[in-house]
């Protein structure tokens, strides 16, 4: 089963999606997994990846198929 999934048009990885979300470089990416939830700006279909930006932080990332949104688990 292929861990990539199309994000607006384009084929990505965990690490690139990853990356879409933080805006920057990851270290390491979980598998790509589907959510029940839809985006709140598109009503398009969310994607859900585990992160890491750096050795002592994990992030959950949330970032639509369609559009621009995207949204981390940080308070």
């Amino acid at each position: 089963m292929a861990d990539n999934r199309v994000v607006q048009g384009r084929m990505v990885t965990p690490e690139a999606l990853a990356e879409l979300i933080e805006g920057e470089d990851v270290m390491d990416a979980e598998a790509i997994s589907e959510t029940d939830r839809e985006c709140p700006d598109c009503g398009g279909d969310v994607l859900e990846v585990g992160y890491m930006p750096s050795v002592t932080e994990f992030v959950t990332g949330w970032k639509c198929q369609d559009c621009d949104w995207a949204d981390t688990d940080r308070d």
